[in-house]
């Protein structure tokens, strides 16, 4: 379990061009094989994932626990489906990059400075994911647990509309039409295109 220490607003922040700096000189995990965005365990984490030519980029509400060589299930899980609808890689992102296990513990309040570092983090994948990115919506209905987290979602629709950015989603979305979360889905499921306008306009 995460419990954050205090509220982000509270943490010395590394801006996600100094952690990715960091991250060059590290040598605590396989840097050909992963991608970990701060390389330590802090109460944030802008990116997780592996190394390849075509990630599926999963969209998370928030990191939990995992680091490189100790997913969790949801990890675990992601890595799978990546697999089985033919990516090389997968790259495990988060609307709002504070660590939380329990999504009640989230930030009252957006901080903003987080997020926007998170949205230069999100860039920057995006940068690097060949083209036409493909973005899978995977949040479940945990997005209701904060009102800011559409703002969020908002910043990062129109950052993935400037690199093309496909939006996709696997299993039954729920009654609201949130996204189903990765953790309960089959192994085998296949992604579907999404439509993250008409979504957008539904919260």
């Amino acid at each position: 379990m995460h419990i954050p220490a205090s509220r982000s607003q509270e943490v010395e922040l590394l801006t996600f061009a100094d952690a990715l700096e960091r991250r060059e000189g590290s040598d605590s995990y396989d840097r050909e094989k992963w991608i970990y965005v701060p390389d330590f365990y802090s109460e944030y984490r802008y990116i997780l994932g592996t190394v390849g030519k075509r990630p599926l980029i999963t969209i998370g509400i928030n990191p939990s626990t995992a680091r490189p060589d100790a997913l969790d299930n949801t990890l675990k899980s992601v890595e799978r489906i990546a697999a089985g609808n033919g990516f090389d890689s997968f790259i495990m992102f988060n609307v709002y990059a504070q660590r939380a296990t329990n999504p009640d513990h989230m930030d009252r309040e957006l901080n903003e400075a987080l997020h926007r570092e998170n949205m230069l983090a999100f860039r920057w994948v995006l940068e690097r994911a060949g083209e036409s990115p493909c973005v899978w919506a995977a949040w479940g209905t945990i997005v209701e647990k904060r009102a800011w987290l559409k703002q969020c979602l908002s910043d990062m629709v129109r950052e993935g509309d400037r690199f093309g950015a496909g939006w996709v989603h696997a299993g039954k979305p729920s009654a609201k039409g949130h996204p189903h979360h990765p953790l309960y889905l089959k192994k085998d499921s296949l992604i579907e295109p999404f439509d993250m306008e008409k979504y957008l306009r539904s919260l």
